[in-house]
């Protein structure tokens, strides 16, 4: 478990002052420190903070924090102790929270479990059961290898029910209802997860009308689903529209808006008996007929394993997880962490609210307040100088800058910086009208920093419709300013606090 740093190692100097809670009112707007052993003229010709900021054209406020990794030393701040969305930075805080509380090694496991086991003739006279143990990675192609598995153990028929179980997490309709139906970035949550809760949706044009498909592929098989259906609609908008049904997901789409064929994800909201019937088809091309899913609360507790896979260990799924910035990953391994730290929690936010407690303790801070792991809901927030705090803390404790993506060096028109003699490991996060980067910067001379940057216009996002929220008018031009800005900075920070 890490260790309780106190505010005196976390950060020193001026930075105690900012983290000491009431006197945050009175921190000033910027500050900096002075560049040591004299200031050549290129580190004079740098521009300072509040002018990269003032230049970036952004509307909105933005919190920028800096300092050095082995002192704690807040070197530079900007609006430092102003609140804002981390959006997909939050995951950074997420993987730390899940290392600690359930170690790099941890894995996931996805079984069948059996009323009765099968006879000497391979018949399970009993009922069967898919439970799922949250793996956040599981796919179709793992299933696939849970039907050999059940198939190597000698079953040849079930006679009794197909049960699937996800109690192992608490059951989440949606990550953040903020969101428009058809996104597959904002999935249901379950114990029992496939392909990421996303179902594939497929449409060619047949004559004057189109064929649709919904299926559970992946790089081997693609079986179909009955569990979500497309219905085409000769509308204008909406474009799409979901319904729950009876045990499955009822869409529709506007046909004016098919063109010639496509695809694209959607999320699924039923994802026990997604799952269900993904493995039904792959045990029948087993050999092994088996009834429609329905779905149970509670295992029976005569119930036995007699076959299961494992996931990766969680260090991977953590890196995987920061490198695609993966929400259903993000929710369940946070909520798996507060599972085994106090037990299963009621809500994603109440899980949230125990990361956040968390990270407060552990590292003395109070500009800290997540609604979820992922960083989708925009309610969350924390400043750049508690994300830097954070950071600082973590760097001793837990291996989570080896895991974070590496960031290149840009100058203005995007072009990698040959040879820039920095390395930048950091957590990138966007939402529409909000941007953050947060994460470390070492220098050429070996000196290590951790720095935080978000941005937000919410004003701007708060006024979206929920028709606009998946491709907002001037969100990528708001967005682009966001990433010169940080770039920027990045490259400011390099040649300024470097050893002359």
């Amino acid at each position: 478990m890490i260790s309780q740093l106190t505010r005196r190692q976390l950060l020193t100097g001026a930075s105690a002052a900012l983290l000491a809670g009431p006197a945050w009112a009175e921190a000033p707007e910027a500050s900096l420190r002075p560049v040591a052993r004299g200031e050549d003229l290129r580190k004079r010709t740098v521009p300072d903070l509040a002018s990269i900021i003032a230049d970036a054209g952004l509307d909105g406020p933005s919190s920028v924090a800096l300092a050095e990794v082995q002192s704690g030393e807040i070197l530079e701040e900007h609006a430092g102790t102003l609140g804002l969305p981390p959006a997909s930075v939050a995951k950074a805080i997420t993987a730390a929270y899940a290392l600690d509380s359930l170690g790099a090694e941890y894995r996931f496991e996805t079984r069948i479990l059996t009323t009765t086991p099968p006879g000497e003739d391979g018949i399970i006279r009993g009922d069967i059961i898919l439970a799922g143990g949250g793996d956040p990675t599981l796919d179709t192609d793992g299933l696939a290898r849970l039907a050999e598995g059940l198939k190597d153990a000698g079953v040849i028929e079930v006679q009794g029910r197909f049960l699937v179980w996800g109690g192992a997490l608490p059951r989440i309709d949606e990550i953040d209802i903020e969101q428009p139906d058809h996104v597959g970035y904002n999935p249901s949550i379950s114990g029992l997860n496939l392909n990421y809760n996303r179902v594939h949706f497929e449409w060619t044009r047949a004559g004057s009308d189109y064929a649709v498909s919904m299926d559970g592929r992946s790089a081997r098989f693609r079986p179909e689903v009955a569990m979500a259906r497309m219905v085409v609609v000769a509308r204008r908008s909406p474009i799409y529209t979901y319904r729950e049904g009876d045990e499955r997901d009822e869409w529709t789409v506007a046909k004016s808006a098919l063109g010639n064929g496509g695809a694209r994800w959607l999320p699924v909201r039923q994802p026990e008996l997604y799952a269900g019937e993904v493995f039904q088809t792959l045990a029948g091309a087993q050999g092994i007929r088996l009834k429609a899913p329905e779905r149970i609360e509670t295992l029976p507790e005569t119930a036995e394993d007699i076959a299961r896979i494992e996931s990766g260990p969680l260090l991977e799924i953590l890196q995987d997880m920061l490198l695609y910035s993966t929400n259903l990953t993000a929710e369940v391994v946070g909520l798996a962490a507060t599972a085994a730290r106090s037990g299963q929690p009621e809500s994603l936010v109440a899980s949230a609210e125990a990361m956040n407690a968390w990270t407060k303790e552990s590292f003395g801070l109070d500009t800290v307040a997540f609604v979820d792991h992922s960083g989708l809901g925009d309610a969350s927030r924390i400043s750049a100088v508690s994300m830097v705090g954070a950071l600082v803390g973590l760097r001793a404790q837990l291996p989570l800058r080896d895991i974070l993506k590496s960031i290149p060096l840009v100058d203005d028109s995007r072009a990698a910086i040959p040879n820039s003699g920095v390395e930048i490991r950091a957590k990138t996060g966007t939402l529409n009208f909000v941007s953050g980067l947060a994460g470390y910067e070492t220098l050429e001379d070996g000196t290590e920093l951790a720095f935080a940057i978000f941005s937000g216009d919410l004003g701007r996002r708060d006024a979206l419709s929920m028709e606009e929220r998946e491709r907002p008018e001037g969100g990528r031009t708001w967005n682009g300013k966001a990433k010169r800005m940080q770039q920027a900075l990045l490259r400011r920070w390099r040649i300024v606090y470097a050893e002359s």
